[in-house]
């Protein structure tokens, strides 16, 4: 699960040039995002990979509080994406996105006391996760409302993402995807999507104690 990043940063301006062709966006975000905050995404417009700041947290058009709606719906699980309320329309209609961090933070509990670690990629490169993403205009404040949630599959047996959670609670992670496969999940259909949604080899994460201060 993954309730906390911290966003691509604009020196990786290059990286994005040259997987997707497509520049970051104008606006300011914040160095770290929780759920409601704006980050940086990745989703098709005709055809072609865009940059925008999407809202972590998906929102749906029938969603009765869209500012707060978001707090809860920041990770969706592999497993029932296809079949929540929340989540469905999205999956059904293939609107499949990545979202930029440099890394992500998960608590560890093996102290016996939550402490935030880092993860991040082996290489320092910015990390890009599958989600599923919405659009819509609200009528009430004809605002623009874009937002995503990042997908979640079991991680019991994953070298890095095992240590997270608390002790008794099933391991998730997020689906961290290699760069060969950017492209392929942004075109995906179901049966491609799903066959993509897999941990992390071993050796891609790297962790740490990333305690606040």
């Amino acid at each position: 699960m993954c309730s906390n990043f911290q966003p691509i940063k604009n020196h990786h301006s290059p990286w994005i040039n040259q997987h997707f062709e497509c520049a970051l966006p104008n606006e300011p975000w914040r160095p770290e995002a929780y759920p409601t905050y704006p980050a940086p995404f990745i989703y098709l417009d005709d055809g072609k990979p865009h940059c925008e700041l999407f809202q972590f947290g998906l929102v749906p058009y029938w969603a009765q509080d869209k500012k707060k709606f978001g707090l809860r719906t920041y990770n969706a699980r592999s497993e029932t994406v296809h079949e929540k309320p929340t989540y469905r329309s999205a999956w059904k209609e293939r609107r499949f996105g990545l979202v930029l961090m440099e890394n992500f933070y998960e608590p560890n509990w093996e102290t016996g006391k939550a402490v935030r670690w880092s993860i991040k990629r082996s290489n320092d490169q910015p990390l890009a996760a599958a989600c599923i993403w919405e659009r819509f205009v609200d009528k009430e404040t004809a605002e623009i409302i874009s937002s995503f949630s990042m997908l979640t599959i079991n991680a019991d047996g994953h070298d890095v993402m095992k240590h997270f959670h608390r002790p008794g609670d099933e391991k998730r992670s997020i689906v961290v995807l290699k760069d060969n496969e950017y492209l392929p999940w942004l075109q995906a259909n179901h049966e491609e999507a799903i066959g993509m949604l897999t941990l992390a080899p071993s050796g891609f994460l790297l962790s740490e104690p990333a305690p606040k201060t």
